[in-house]
Parts: structure tokens; C-alpha cells; sequence
């Protein structure tokens, strides 16, 4: 089922006196149409709005836009039942491909073959053990406190009940016109004690040039502001959190210096619910490293 969304804009006089007026305002609705008096019931319930004397909807226009809010079906009977079960979230880790320019590949081979395993086993028997080269920051990876600070935690002191089974939010930005991503975008959202997924789009440029350039990140504002609301872990769909375009990196020095893990080149968030579901991402228990690809995922409950 395609989402649809109203564009539109509105006047409001108040009683008591007064006015409100909005340009190209945005809602999820359900259905194909909405009419002017349901939207006007919408953005009034919607903002909380009191003495409200008369809404007028303007310039109204329906399209198709990807959702951006949590699920109403509790409040709409007939919405669309959410996916269920679980929803891989991680990209595939394959021999020659880049994550990011500059960092080499992994390689990936054989340490023992099929075939020359014949010799070492029984008749009949044979086994593959593969080899994998590559840095930590390949694929879907998390970073944690060790990979900013020197005297921060590492992996393998990275607590489970962090990255496992993790209530969570998804914050779409997806069509946002600017790269920027302020803390006004999480303000909405309750963040305290979730995990905090941040689906912009920038997946589908996976594997293509274009995913190297220009891609949506977080300001350091809201990195103190997700940080400040106790986020418990942070996830992106993009190429970086930070911006990449000097060497600073504020978001990752705000976050984990906190201990909030970071997780980046997330995929296919748009294939879960905004909320309503937990989010799991843990990398293997290595000491020494602040940085390794993890097999993250969401699980929806039915």
C-alpha cells in the first residue's frame, strides 16, 4: 500500500482573539483523500490548539510521501496491519566492497578449501574455514567510546543490555531539503532510554558513488540533545553521523563520550514502524577495538 500525505496550507482565528497561520504543511493521512473539515479536526487534536473560532485549509494537496509519524491504528480501525517478526537492517559484507573511500576493502577467501580439506579429513568428510581481512569500519558497524577516546570503553566491555532488545524509535527525514539534521527533528519523539534511528533515504545509494557525496548527518546540536534526553544507542541510514567535509566530528565526540554506541550504514528502515518495536546490534566481544560490523536488525511484534 502506497502512504500518502496532505500538503497544505491553513489559516486559524481563535476566539479569544488572535491567528495561526502555516505554509506548506505536511500530515499522514489514511486513505487516497481527506476532507477540509477532518483536516481541520486533524491539525487542531494534532497541535492541541484551544479556543479555536474557524480553520481554513488551503491550496490542498494530496501525495505520495512516505509516512513520517507513529502508527494510528489503535485510534483508526482499518489501518493497515504493520510487518511483523524481523527486519534485517544491516548491509551485506562482500569481498572488494567499499564502505568508505579511503579505508580498504575486505577480503575474503579461504584459509581451508573444500577441496583440500579432503586431505585432512576422513573420507567423505570436508569443511571451509574462511578468511576475512578487513578494517572495523565495514558494512553496517557500531562505534563505541574506545574508537573516539583513548580511555574509553571497548567492545568487549560493551554492556548487552546497551544494543539488545532495545526499545526504539525510527526519526524519518527522508525528503528533507536541507543535509543538516537539527535537534528540532527529535524533539517530538521520546528518546529516553531508546534507541534512536535516524531513516534519511541515503540507503538506496548504496554500493554507487553518490554514497560518498553529500550525505544527510547530524549537527552537534542534536547530538547534546540526544544525548541530554538519554538516548541509548543512535543509528543512521547514511554514510557518516558527523558531517565529513572537514575533520571535526562532533557528533561522535558528543555521543560517545556519553557511552552512547553509534551505529552507521544502517539499511531498510523504511520497512519498519516508527515505533512500537526493539532494535538489536551487537558486534562481537573484542578487546582492543572500538569499531566492528554488526548484524543489526528490528524485531516487530505482531
Amino acid at each position: 500500500m502506497t502512504d500518502r500525505r496532505v500538503r497544505f496550507d491553513f489559516e486559524i482565528t481563535f476566539s479569544n482573539g488572535g491567528g495561526l497561520q502555516g505554509q506548506g504543511f505536511r500530515l499522514d493521512i489514511e486513505g487516497e483523500d481527506i476532507t477540509d473539515d477532518a483536516l481541520a479536526a486533524y491539525v487542531i487534536r494534532d497541535m492541541k490548539l484551544l479556543m479555536v473560532a474557524d480553520v481554513r485549509i488551503l491550496n490542498k494537496q494530496v501525495i505520495q510521501e512516505q509516512h513520517k509519524r507513529a502508527n494510528r491504528r489503535d485510534e483508526e480501525p482499518g489501518h493497515p496491519i504493520l510487518p511483523t517478526g524481523y527486519v534485517d537492517l544491516s548491509h551485506t559484507i562482500e569481498d572488494g566492497m567499499v564502505t568508505y573511500k579511503g579505508l580498504p576493502a575486505p577480503l575474503i577467501c579461504d584459509h581451508l578449501s573444500r577441496e583440500r580439506s579432503r586431505g585432512v579429513y576422513a573420507e567423505g568428510t570436508e569443511f571451509q574455514i574462511g578468511r576475512i581481512q578487513m578494517v572495523g569500519n565495514t558494512g553496517t558497524y557500531m562505534d563505541v567510546p574506545f574508537h573516539r577516546y583513548a580511555d574509553g570503553f571497548d567492545l568487549s566491555a560493551l554492556s548487552l543490555a546497551t544494543v539488545a532488545d532495545v526499545p526504539a524509535v525510527v526519526v524519518r527525514i527522508s525528503g528533507a531539503s536541507g543535509r543538516a539534521i537539527e535537534w528540532t527533528h527529535f524533539a517530538p519523539v521520546d528518546c529516553r532510554d531508546r534507541a534512536v534511528l535516524i531513516n534519511t533515504g541515503w540507503d538506496r545509494h548504496w554500493r554507487t558513488d553518490q554514497y560518498f557525496e553529500g550525505h544527510p548527518f547530524l549537527t552537534e546540536q542534536a547530538a547534546v540533545y540526544l544525548r541530554d534526553q538519554g538516548a541509548r544507542v543512535v543509528g543512521i541510514d547514511s554514510l557518516n553521523i558527523d558531517d565529513t567535509s572537514d575533520g571535526c566530528r562532533p557528533v561522535h565526540s558528543v555521543l560517545l563520550a556519553a557511552g552512547i554506541p553509534i551505529v552507521e550504514h544502517l539499511t531498510a528502515l523504511d520497512h519498519v514502524p516508527v515505533e512500537g518495536f526493539t532494535f538489536t546490534a551487537a558486534p562481537p566481544k573484542i578487546k582492543g577495538m572500538g569499531t566492528f560490523p554488526v548484524r543489526a536488525f528490528a524485531c516487530v511484534p505482531a
